[in-house]
């Protein structure tokens, strides 16, 4: 039967790879590498300098594919179940056409497939659609998370302090939940500029692990257009621009304490 391995390649670093990705890497018989045009063209870019660094296996066939552009108008849950359909299809076809019943293809996942990923939900599109058998095993990696709070030296967590991981987008709507701590990513709105706390921290990171790596942390009021500038000058120079960051407001006891 046809598999596939879903390796977490870690944010950037190709010395995030781990023992157990780089084994799985040269399990592979196909490697399938997206590419996002000009402008993103050092994630494949950053993929192939990982297969020239741990690849091995001779015989493994490295493919690309061009990532499709998903829609902007409609609602977004539906431009975003059309669009993995659409990287589904891709999948699919690979499965079919380029690996061997008794071959293997490997995903390289940016980051861990687990944390806002869609490449499992994706293949669950091509398992559902039923027109080819294929098992499937997950390699975890390092994440953004975990690039940020090593490269500013701090926890994720407070004691007895959950921690909320949202998006931009819901950041925008509302601060998430009850929690104190939002760990947040895929933020294209500066939805960090919408906390009225004077008193939230901030610990910001962008092209984490690579090295373009950009760290910013303070008081939110006092830093929030520097990080602002930061994006832009990086956007334009880039192209592109992916960031992390950390806010905490005030733990309750701080707060009766100045009370």
């Amino acid at each position: 039967m046809r598999k596939i391995l879903v390796i977490g390649i870690g944010a950037g670093n190709p010395e995030h790879m781990t023992v157990q990705a780089v084994g799985a890497l040269n399990r592979a018989d196909v490697l399938l590498i997206p590419t996002k045009g000009d402008e993103k063209a050092f994630l494949a870019d950053a993929r192939r300098e990982i297969c020239d660094r741990f690849l091995e296996n001779a015989r493994c066939r490295i493919l690309d594919y061009a990532v499709p552009v998903r829609r902007a108008d409609g609602s977004y849950e539906d431009g975003v179940n059309d669009w993995h359909r659409a990287i589904a299809a891709i999948y699919e076809r690979t499965l079919l056409d380029d690996v061997g019943e008794d071959e293997t293809l490997g995903l390289l996942v940016w980051g861990d497939p687990m944390l806002y990923d869609s490449t499992l939900r994706i293949i669950d599109h091509v398992r559902t659609a039923g027109r080819v058998a294929f098992e499937i095993e997950v390699i975890p990696g390092i994440t953004s998370v975990q690039a940020l709070c090593a490269g500013h030296a701090i926890t994720l967590n407070r004691i007895g302090l959950p921690v909320e991981i949202t998006t931009g987008r819901r950041l925008a709507e509302a601060w998430p939940g009850t929690a104190r701590d939002a760990l947040v990513m895929l933020d294209g709105v500066e939805a960090f500029r919408r906390v009225e706390d004077p008193e939230a921290d901030i610990w910001w990171g962008a092209y984490l692990g690579t090295p373009h790596e950009i760290l910013l942390s303070g008081r939110l009021a006092d830093i929030a257009d520097t990080i602002s500038e930061t994006r832009r000058k990086a956007r334009a120079a880039h192209g592109w621009i992916m960031d992390t960051y950390l806010i905490r407001r005030p733990a309750p006891e701080a707060e009766e304490g100045a009370a």
